[in-house]
């Protein structure tokens, strides 16, 4: 990842505080064993192609990209499940807003099942439901999108590890080779607290900037909940993000 990921302004990094983030190698969480680095860290400036790379533009965003419930229907018919609206801002480290960012998330169906190939839970699929979309932030650097809560689901890391409902979400910068990626989780669920990938962060603040929190202002009466769940992209307190441990 780059350490250019646009923050609304030009000027000096602000160091990331490493004790903030995970350590590369945490063995409850049982794949960090094998990827984690076995020697020193090497940091390299971004490459041209990093910072002049493929673009994307506003015009390609299409009418429902950013409703999960309605943008992969089949016969006409809603995904199934409970109707959330998530929104909130993509900051910098000085809690400017960042616009015109694109905002990509991804998730598990109202099931916990995703619709991938290698998926191996046995929950049902909707057909319905893609589990996919994306979103330009506003001149306030404002996302939102419409879906369903996703379900939890088994992973094979212990005997009886699972993960709790969550969206994935990833920002762009300047190009298509920026992008920092992240998760979101739901305020009141206490599975949280019981997940190895989770339990890697070290700092309780840093679990808890992960949480979205439910907007009952911004409900729909009768139809979607909302929780809103903010990004702040650089700095010492920036979202926990799974790219490069020294800076965005």
């Amino acid at each position: 990842m780059s350490n250019s990921i646009h923050s609304g302004g030009e000027g000096e990094l602000y160091s990331r505080d490493r004790a903030w983030h995970p350590p590369a190698f945490t063995p409850d969480y049982k794949t960090s064993i094998l990827r984690s680095p076995r020697h020193a860290l090497l940091s390299f400036r971004p490459t041209v192609s990093e910072l002049t790379g493929p673009v994307f533009g506003d015009s390609a965003l299409g009418p429902l990209d950013n409703d999960l419930i309605r943008n992969f229907s089949q016969d006409g018919a809603d995904a199934i499940g409970q109707r959330l609206i998530v929104y909130g801002q993509v900051l910098d480290e000085n809690a400017r807003p960042v616009p015109h960012t694109l905002v990509e998330f991804w998730q598990a169906n109202a099931g916990g099942r995703y619709r991938h190939k290698r998926e191996s839970y046995l929950a049902p699929l909707d057909p319905n439901f893609g589990g996919c979309g994306r979103a330009i932030t506003d001149e306030s650097g404002y996302y939102h999108f419409r879906t369903i809560r996703p379900g939890a689901y088994p992973w094979p890391n212990g005997g009886n590890d699972w993960r709790p409902a969550h969206i994935h979400f990833s920002v762009f910068g300047h190009s298509f080779a920026q992008r920092l990626i992240t998760q979101m989780y739901f305020e009141g669920d206490p599975m949280i607290w019981q997940c190895p990938i989770v339990g890697t962060i070290p700092d309780k603040a840093g679990i808890e900037q992960l949480i979205a929190r439910l907007d009952r202002r911004n409900t729909v009466p009768m139809d979607a909940l909302a929780y809103r769940f903010d990004i702040v992209l650089r700095g010492r307190r920036s979202t926990i993000f799974e790219n490069k441990r020294e800076g965005n």
